[in-house]
């Protein structure tokens, strides 16, 4: 039998596989699911930097409405300790998940803003989370603001989390910034346990009928797996923390690829949501029919097999197989008919 165990942030995991933040996770019966069908850890739904700001603008709002009522009135007022919010259910939802099941429970933060995430940090620490991903979710519009000085708030947010926090922190990012490895090596020196690439950022349409701008959720497909394969790849011989590869990963042969070029674990959502749940089984099948053809006997094993630093070939994470790649699919399409061409 094929040993699926791995570490991820510190915790023993009994697979590779982990359901990422998405509708499934956010429901502890479909958790119950998640952990029937295989899945090692969760990581819940985020808890967005929007909805901090509403509870805290929410309750000063209650609480300045009628400052200057008489004080008999106060009693229409909410107490604060009974105050209900989306944090409030957010933290109910870790202790639910908890009670539901045995696996590891990962909460999300999304948000950029050094602010109150400390403070919210740490409730979700004391509700029982086993680590805490900080999605770096951030589109950097603002010209004034230069990728250094956003750079430097998104590792002193990190440092002031991870120094304060008993738990291991991970940190979920884009593929968007100047230097990559750069970044990911600075994360991991601000105290990061983790890093998690990619998000996938959801770009908005236009209605030209409307003329308003309209958001659009496209679910993963197979072939982004590229990116985060190639910076895995690249990464790991820079990095003592985690990896998480996330994006694109669709069946236990994808699993298979993200853990030969380096990453702990491989993270998915699309495949769920097209497939349920069961088909995190179907992956799990997958990976240890493609283990045992090729004679692995562990995860530890192949971890790394052809990241950069072992690859036969290292220059194939970067530049060099651009021309001849280009030049063969140049060469192939040049020497169809026209008739195959139309096809």
């Amino acid at each position: 039998m094929t040993d699926l165990r791995t570490t991820y942030l510190g915790l023993e995991l009994d697979s590779p596989i982990v359901a990422s933040a998405g509708p499934l996770t956010g429901d502890a019966d479909r958790m119950k699911d998640l952990e029937l069908h295989g899945a090692s850890a969760i990581v819940l739904p985020s808890l967005f930097e929007e909805q901090i700001e509403h509870e805290t603008n929410e309750i000063d709002r209650l609480f300045s409405l009628h400052h200057d009522s008489f004080g008999e009135a106060t009693s229409m007022l909410p107490e604060i300790d009974d105050y209900n919010s989306g944090v409030d259910c957010y933290l109910d939802l870790v202790e639910a998940a908890k009670s539901a099941v045995d696996i590891p429970i990962i909460a999300s933060l999304n948000g950029t803003n050094i602010g109150g995430w400390l403070r919210y940090a740490q409730l979700l620490q004391d509700a029982g989370a086993d680590a805490i991903e900080l999605n770096l979710y951030a589109v950097a519009a603002d010209p004034i603001v230069s990728g250094a000085a956003l750079e430097s708030e998104h590792f002193g947010l990190v440092a002031l989390l991870a120094d304060e926090l008993t738990i291991p922190l991970a940190v979920k990012i884009s593929p968007n910034y100047s230097s990559l490895s750069s970044f990911v090596v600075g994360l991991q020196e601000a105290g990061a346990a983790g890093v998690v690439m990619f998000n996938r950022f959801y770009l908005p349409d236009l209605d030209l009928e409307t003329l308003d701008i309209m958001p659009r959720i496209a679910l993963s497909t197979p072939e982004e797996l590229r990116l985060p394969l190639r910076w895995t790849g690249i990464l790991r011989e820079h990095l003592s923390m985690s990896i998480a590869a996330s994006t694109g990963v669709h069946s236990g042969y994808d699993v298979a690829k993200l853990i030969l070029v380096g990453a702990d674990v491989a993270m998915t959502t699309s495949a769920l949501l097209r497939n349920g749940a069961a088909h995190l089984a179907t992956i799990e099948a997958q990976l240890r029919d493609w283990m045992s053809e090729h004679e692995y006997e562990s995860v530890t094993q192949m971890r790394g097999a052809v990241s950069r630093a072992s690859s036969a070939d290292p220059s194939a994470y970067e530049r060099a197989n651009y021309i001849g790649n280009l030049a063969s699919y140049t060469s192939n399409f040049l020497g169809r008919s026209p008739i195959s061409l139309r096809n």
